[in-house]
């Protein structure tokens, strides 16, 4: 078995409308031991009065959130990364029940990974409350999470929601061996961190555009598509470097050729 408890875990709510829920997402971080709550661009003041009434002894965690403007910036420093859909059909990657998605949030660093990489933080997100996350949200992740309600009503809470997945985080996470799922996770090179597969992402789209591979009003549909081939391969680092590199080459000979 390939697995760890000793990367941090961080849970990030995109766009959360309600203090409520924030508050309450809050004191769940506390109950189960999270490290860290980052919020991108909230739509409510995450630290009013009804949050903190939420938060309870997750006071300190709600307080010492972290503010983003974007998933991709929330995300960045993240080794691998778990989402949650509510969705049936439509996904732009393949649907996990949660033991499964979690089981592979919790395999431990390839033998050849780096040491600063594997300290790097993993991720749990969570979409909006009224909409969840878009497709290119969901393709920032190595995994998407369902949770199998009823087939009648299976819109899910958001604290609701995170209070499951955590509680199957902490079964997962504090008693691996006990269950299969952990050990049937797939073994492979670690996947880079976020930041560095988007920022080759977008000199690959900067080049794609200037030799006119892409054109602006198609471009972020193609550039989802190949996002959704790299996650689904979860491209190493040393992977992202390379393809950094040849990238970057092209341009370069792209460049000599029109001076």
């Amino acid at each position: 078995m390939n697995c760890t408890t000793q990367a941090p875990l961080v849970v990030v709510l995109v766009e959360p409308a309600g203090a409520l829920n924030i508050g309450s997402v809050a004191r769940l971080c506390a109950n189960f031991d999270v490290a860290e709550l980052r919020l991108v661009s909230p739509r409510c003041d995450p630290r009013c009065e009804d949050a903190r009434r939420m938060a309870v002894r997750g006071g300190t965690v709600l307080a010492q959130a972290r503010l983003f403007n974007s998933l991709t910036e929330a995300v960045a420093d993240c080794r691998r990364v778990v989402a949650t859909s509510g969705r049936r059909d439509g996904e732009p990657l393949e649907l996990h029940p949660p033991k499964e998605a979690l089981a592979w949030l919790l395999q431990s660093p390839h033998a050849d990974a780096k040491a600063p990489m594997s300290a790097a933080p993993l991720a749990l997100v969570f979409g909006r409350e009224d909409r969840g996350l878009s497709n290119l949200e969901m393709l920032q992740a190595g995994r998407l999470l369902a949770i199998d309600t009823g087939d009648r009503y299976g819109s899910l809470n958001l604290a609701q929601a995170a209070a499951i997945v955590l509680h199957e985080w902490q079964q997962l996470s504090r008693n691996p061996s006990a269950h299969p799922a952990v050990d049937q996770a797939s073994p492979l090179p670690d996947p880079c961190a976020r930041g560095h597969l988007e920022a080759m992402l977008e000199d690959a789209e900067n080049l794609l555009l200037d030799v006119e591979f892409l054109y602006p009003h198609t471009a972020s549909a193609r550039m989802a598509k190949l996002r959704a081939l790299l996650q689904r391969a979860q491209v190493s680092s040393a992977e992202v470097a390379l393809l950094r590199g040849m990238v970057r080459q092209l341009r370069w000979a792209s460049q000599a050729q029109t001076s």
